[in-house]
């Protein structure tokens, strides 16, 4: 089973989704399992702060190390084995490569190369990345203008989703948690369902599928995917694959 404890401030805007369709499935069948962590309990002062002005000025305000380092020693203190993810504009770009490899089903590990594009206050906090996936992943939802530097001390796996800004790291962890669990063994219907779609091997595009009626306002089925001939369905359907 992989179990995501996910530290966040606004945990009613990630619980419903993984209360629906497969998420809810592979919790069901013992596959996955998803946690919580409030980080306001583990704030500072009686309201109970997570955040503070930057050093040195400026807009906006970013998280603070104490209550961090807390509510993610709180988790590590029941599995020391847990590894700890940080959805981050400096992180490596999510992709299905890493995806396969968290649902245990690629064997090399993509995150053994170099970060690519850091910044270079980076590399002193820089962890070895274990060869090994893990069966417990925290995932830190920042919020805010950003986060304390020195929070990337604990952060095993830094991950970015794309050239954009989020309000807060809520939408990635739901997207790394899908991605992630939708592949494991079990989950999803067909035993071929995650073999052969987008991305599954690199760059590659799943070929056009079609399902009933046969004539949609003109539009019709190709006649090959009609023809029974097996071998020459999977040549249509090679030929028609690509790569991004």
């Amino acid at each position: 089973m992989i179990k995501f404890t996910v530290i966040t401030l606004f945990r009613e805007a990630i619980e419903p989704y993984l209360k629906t369709s497969m998420m809810w499935k592979a919790v069901d069948k013992g596959l996955a399992g998803f946690d919580f962590v409030d980080l306001r309990e583990f704030g500072l002062g009686p309201h109970r702060s997570v955040d503070d002005t930057p050093y040195g000025g400026g807009d906006g305000m970013l998280l603070r190390c104490e209550p961090v380092f807390a509510a993610i020693e709180s988790v590590k203190a029941k599995d020391p084995s847990a590894k700890v993810i940080l959805p981050t504009p400096v992180g490596e770009v999510w992709n299905q490569s890493m995806a396969q490899w968290m649902a245990g089903v690629l064997p090399e590990c993509p995150f053994l190369g170099p970060l690519r594009g850091a910044r270079p206050s980076l590399r002193p906090f820089e962890k070895g990345i274990s060869a090994t996936p893990a069966t417990h992943y925290i995932i830190l939802c920042p919020h805010y203008e950003g986060y304390d530097e020195r929070i990337l001390s604990i952060v095993d796996y830094k991950i970015s989703l794309g050239k954009y800004v989020l309000t807060g790291g809520e939408l990635p962890a739901l997207i790394i948690i899908d991605s992630v669990v939708r592949l494991i063994p079990g989950v999803l219907g067909g035993a071929q369902s995650a073999e052969i779609e987008s991305f599954s091997d690199g760059d590659n595009l799943e070929y056009p599928q079609y399902t009933k009626p046969y004539d949609f306002r003109g539009m019709k089925v190709p006649d090959i995917l009609l023809s029974g001939n097996h071998g020459e369905i999977a040549k249509w359907r090679e030929e028609h694959s690509g790569k991004a």
